[in-house]
Parts: structure tokens; C-alpha cells; sequence
């Protein structure tokens, strides 16, 4: 049994370690290479993610598919919590442009429904895989395309000028909270190198805490959505908080909800669509539910706001603990 402590807290700390020296050496690459601000700061949340993803798709690749889907939808639960409603506490207000609100939180919002449908049973995971690739690749070439290039996608004027409109204050956040150094040759060799450890430290983590939790007893879902989820989200936690104290409302947002939009389709619904999501079960449906219900209430109030305050950030904290504390006692 000690050896399973040992896997777990080592492979914790050196997963979020080397997850840190990942997210900078891919910003200096994406600045090498030149990212828009936006798209970097896509890459940089899927670098962040790495933890969550890699430990959600060894869970569904052992069979524990609860444990994987708890990683995944969990963090995300987290995340909005943590995230934003912690960065909004401590920076006091985070001030947020109601067009890049709208234009983030409708892909963020299907994305949540799609991953919804599919912990309930009721829509296939290679379905909402679909819908959900489609989505991001819209947000890909959104961020990464030049704004005159938006008009060339026969989309009426209007909406055109619009979504141009929302990358652009984006944009403006983004440039002043992401400037990273140009890459070097080291950074290119560094990356890949970073990637691979983080890999093997959070399938490490992930069986630790997975032996641990079957011989204490403890419930799967619990193991995923609640334990795993929190100690996989650290370096996410402490960028959004690091991003919102200095001022940079959206790029706090981005960090968060771009972080829930990979952690869906990276590590729930490709492995889902491949080995399967297993059977729905409550705790599960509980988790999904909540992800959707809490996506809501952040966009809802950052739209009414422009932002999120104090008061706001305090509703989005209580509300994971009141569902922490449903989740462990229906499980």
C-alpha cells in the first residue's frame, strides 16, 4: 500500500510540476511561430490540462470508466468554482466584455450540454464528438485566422463583423496577460520532453489514487470528480487566479472555460467514443448536471455584470461545496 501512496504524491507533484515548464515552453513556441494571443491561449489550456486529460483517459483505458468520467467532468465543475469564482474573490471584480461572454459561452455551453447527454445515455459519444469538433475547429480558426479572413466564410456580414469584433477584445486581454519570449531550440526539444513526463506522472497519480480509494473503500465517482479532479485543475487554478488579480478579465474566462472545452473532448468523449462511457449512473448524471447548471450560472451573471464580483464568485464557490456534498452523499 505504500507504494500506492508514493505513486500518487510523487506522481502528483511531478505532473503538476513539469506541467508548468509544458505551458511555457509551448507559449514561447506559439510566440516563435506567431499565435494570435487567443489561439495561444487555447494551446497554453490544453498544456495546463494535460494532468486531467492523461489521468481521465488511463482510468477509461483500465475500465474505470466512472473514474475517468469523474476526472473530466468534475475538473470542469471545479474549474468554474476555483477558477472563476475564486479569481473573482480575490481581484474583487473581474471585468469582462459581454461580446467575448456570448462568443466563448455558446461553444462552452454545448460543449457542457453535449457532455450532458452523453454521461446520461441519451446522446452517443461519438455524436456529441462530432458536434463538440466541429465547434472547436470554428474556435480554432476563429483565433488563428486573420479578421478579414472571417468574411471569407460566407458568413453574413453582420455576424461576421461580429465574432471579429469579440476576438479582438479578446484579443486585447490576451496581449497584455500572455507575451511570452521567443522560443529558443531548447524550448522545441523541452516541450515534447515535458509532455512525456507529464504523461507517465499522471497515469502514476491516477493508479495511486485509484488502488487507494478501492482499498479505503472509497466510491469511484468520489476518487474522479472530487480528488483527482481538484489535484489535476492546481495549475489551471493558480494561472486563472494569477490572470484575474492582475485585471485580465477575459483571459481569466478563457483559461477556464477553453480548459472545459478540451477536458471534454480530449478526455471523455475521443477514449469514450473508442472503448465506450459505460452505463449512466446517478453520481455521474449528478456531476454532468451540475457542469451544465454551473456553465449557466458563470455566463448568465458575467453577462448581466459584464463581469464577475465578489458576491458572484462567492455564489459559484458555495455551489461546488453544496454539490461536493450531495456527491458524497448519494455515492
Amino acid at each position: 500500500m505504500a507504494l500506492w501512496y508514493f505513486a500518487f504524491v510523487v506522481g502528483a507533484l511531478v505532473s503538476l510540476a513539469t506541467s508548468w515548464l509544458l505551458v511555457t515552453r509551448l507559449e514561447r513556441i506559439g510566440e516563435r511561430f506567431g499565435f494570435s494571443e487567443a489561439l495561444l491561449g487555447v494551446v497554453v489550456a490544453l498544456a495546463a490540462d494535460a494532468p486531467e486529460i492523461t489521468s481521465a483517459i488511463a482510468a477509461i483505458g483500465q475500465h474505470e470508466r466512472s473514474i475517468g468520467a469523474g476526472v473530466v467532468i468534475g475538473s470542469n465543475v471545479f474549474n468554474l468554482a476555483a477558477l472563476l469564482g475564486l479569481g473573482a474573490i480575490v481581484a474583487g471584480f473581474i471585468a469582462l466584455h459581454r461580446r467575448v461572454v456570448v462568443f466563448a459561452g455558446v461553444i462552452a455551453m454545448v460543449i457542457a450540454l453535449c457532455a450532458t447527454l452523453s454521461a446520461f445515455g441519451t446522446l452517443d459519444a461519438s455524436a456529441s464528438l462530432g458536434t463538440c469538433a466541429i465547434l472547436l475547429g470554428v474556435l480554432f480558426v476563429g483565433l488563428g485566422v486573420r479578421r478579414d479572413a472571417l468574411f471569407h466564410f460566407h458568413l453574413p456580414k453582420g455576424v461576421a463583423r461580429w465574432i471579429a469584433q469579440a476576438i479582438d477584445e479578446e484579443e486585447i486581454e490576451l496581449a497584455i496577460a500572455i507575451r511570452p519570449t521567443r522560443a529558443k531550440g531548447r524550448d522545441i526539444f523541452l516541450a515534447p520532453a515535458a509532455l512525456i513526463i507529464v504523461v507517465i506522472a499522471s497515469v502514476a497519480m491516477e493508479r495511486g489514487a485509484s488502488h487507494l480509494g478501492h482499498h479505503f473503500h472509497i466510491a469511484n465517482v468520489i476518487i474522479g470528480a472530487l480528488i483527482l479532479a481538484a489535484v489535476t485543475s492546481l495549475p489551471n487554478v493558480v494561472a486563472a487566479v494569477y490572470l484575474a488579480a492582475r485585471g485580465r478579465g477575459a483571459a481569466a474566462l478563457s483559461t477556464a472555460l477553453n480548459s472545459n472545452n478540451l477536458n471534454v473532448v480530449a478526455g471523455l468523449l475521443i477514449p469514450g467514443s473508442i472503448i465506450g462511457l459505460g452505463p449512466p449512473n446517478f453520481p455521474g448524471e449528478l456531476t454532468a448536471l451540475s457542469y451544465l447548471v454551473l456553465t449557466l450560472a458563470v455566463l448568465i451573471m458575467a453577462f448581466a455584470l459584464s463581469g464577475l464580483n465578489r458576491r458572484a464568485g462567492a455564489a459559484l464557490i458555495i455551489a461546488y461545496v453544496a454539490f461536493a456534498i450531495w456527491l458524497v452523499a448519494v455515492s
